[in-house]
């Protein structure tokens, strides 16, 4: 009896996996959501680095150019805080971290310049 119970047990772990082959896997998503999804190549200016002791870099167009290399056809030429400057055979190109917002100078209030200075800051000259 006891070899029986044995034997029943061993089949039923051997034959197991085995037979769960055909269920489902829950974990899966549905068959629409798994559909191949088509990349787009990132384009532009993508990031900018500045190093301690190194020189400085960027990533443009999924690529990790420093100051001084190529990128396709051009020369990183200069790395500034938002923007970067290739230079190629067809001219100077600067491409920005943010297309199409810009920084703004404010002109100063009569009235911030007139408020009364902390213990910490300084009058100006």
């Amino acid at each position: 009896m006891k070899i029986r119970t044995y034997s029943l047990a061993m089949l039923g772990l051997i034959a197991g996996p085995a037979l769960a082959q055909g269920l489902p896997d829950p974990t899966r998503p549905p068959a629409m959501i798994e559909s191949t999804p088509t990349s787009v190549a990132p384009s532009g200016l993508q990031s900018i680095i500045h190093r301690q002791g190194a020189k400085p870099a960027a990533v443009i167009n999924g690529v990790f150019v420093e100051l001084g290399s190529k990128v396709g056809e051009a020369t990183l030429e200069r790395v500034g805080e938002d923007s970067v400057e290739l230079r190629s055979a067809m001219g100077r190109e600067t491409l920005y971290l943010t297309p199409g917002v810009g920084k703004k100078i404010t002109s100063t209030d009569s009235s911030a310049a007139k408020r009364p200075r902390g213990k910490l800051e300084k009058a100006r000259p």
